[in-house]
C-alpha cells in the first residue's frame, strides 16, 4: 500500500512510525517521504524532539539487579579480554522493561491526542471570542441608533416643536423636506426622505437666513433620512442648496432647491 503525505498528516502514521508500529517496507516508504519533503521533514523532527523529552521526563530506574549485571559484565569483559561475556537474561528484566516500553508507549499516544484536543479547543475559543467581539460591536452601534432615534422622536413629538416642510421650488419640484424647529430646546430636526439623491460629487448644505446672512447649519448626509441640524437663533428662514461634495463656506444662491419662512 502506497503511503501518501496527507495519510502521514491526518492519520498519525509519523507517530506510529516512531514507535515501531510498522514493517520494513512501510519504514522505508515513510522515511522516503520525509526526506523528500521539508514539511515533513520539519514535523518529523518535532516529533521526535517530542518523544524524546517525553521519554526523558517519564523515565524510570531499573531494578537494582540490572545495573549489577551491567556491571558483573565489564569486569568480567577486562578480566578475560578474549572471552565473551553473555548477558544475563532475566525474565523478570524482560518483562519489567517491556512494561516501561509499554507505558511510555501509551504515554505519548495520550500526550499527543491531549495535545490535539487541546488546539481545538484553543480555536473553537478564539472563534466564540471573535464572534463575541463583533456582537458587542453590534450591540453598541445599535444602542447609539435607538438613542439617536428616541431623541429625534422625543423632539418630534414635543408640545414645543414646530413643523415646517420645505418643497422643492422649479429646479428641484420633486423635493420635499419636513422640518421639527423646537425652539425651547433649540433643536432643529429634518426628515430627506423625499430628498432626490445626488451624484458623489455634490452634498446638500441647509442654511439659516438669519437679517440677509445666510449662516451655515450643516451637511445633509447621504446616509440618514433623520437628522439632526445645527439650531441658529433668529433664524427667519431654512434654506437648501446643493454645494460640492463636504460643504460650502458660502451657499450658492443660483443652486437653491428649498427653502421655508418661519413663523
Amino acid at each position: 500500500m502506497k503511503i501518501e503525505k496527507k495519510s502521514l498528516l491526518e492519520n498519525g502514521l509519523l507517530e506510529q512510525n516512531l514507535l515501531g508500529e510498522f514493517n520494513a517496507t512501510q519504514c522505508e516508504q515513510i522515511e522516503q517521504l520525509v526526506v523528500s519533503d521539508a514539511e515533513l521533514k520539519s514535523y518529523f523532527d518535532q516529533l521526535e524532539e517530542v518523544f524524546e523529552k517525553i521519554g526523558l521526563e517519564n523515565s524510570i530506574t531499573p531494578p537494582a539487579f540490572v545495573k549489577s549485571n551491567l556491571l558483573k559484565g565489564v569486569m568480567a569483559e577486562s578480566n578475560e579480554k578474549s572471552k565473551v561475556i553473555a548477558l544475563n537474561k532475566n525474565n523478570n528484566s524482560k518483562f519489567y522493561l517491556g512494561m516501561v516500553a509499554s507505558f511510555a508507549a501509551l504515554l505519548m499516544i495520550g500526550s499527543f491526542w491531549m495535545y490535539s484536543q487541546l488546539n481545538e479547543v484553543k480555536q473553537q475559543l478564539q472563534v466564540v471570542e471573535t464572534n463575541n467581539i463583533e456582537l458587542n460591536s453590534t450591540i453598541e452601534v445599535l444602542n447609539v441608533k435607538l438613542k439617536e432615534n428616541n431623541a429625534s422622536f422625543n423632539a418630534i413629538v414635543n408640545p414645543d416643536t414646530e413643523q415646517y416642510i420645505l418643497k422643492g421650488n422649479a429646479s428641484l419640484p420633486e423635493a420635499k423636506v419636513v422640518s421639527y424647529v423646537n425652539h425651547q430646546s433649540k433643536s432643529v430636526i429634518i426628515n430627506t426622505e423625499r430628498l432626490p439623491e445626488l451624484d458623489a460629487d455634490h452634498d446638500y448644505q441647509m442654511w439659516a437666513d438669519v437679517d440677509g446672512e445666510m449662516i451655515d447649519m450643516g451637511v445633509i448626509s447621504k446616509d440618514k433620512t433623520i437628522m439632526t441640524m445645527a439650531y441658529i437663533d433668529a433664524a427667519e428662514s431654512l434654506n437648501i442648496t446643493i454645494e460640492p461634495a463636504g460643504g460650502n463656506d458660502q451657499p450658492t444662491v443660483a443652486r437653491l432647491v428649498t427653502n421655508v419662512y418661519l413663523r
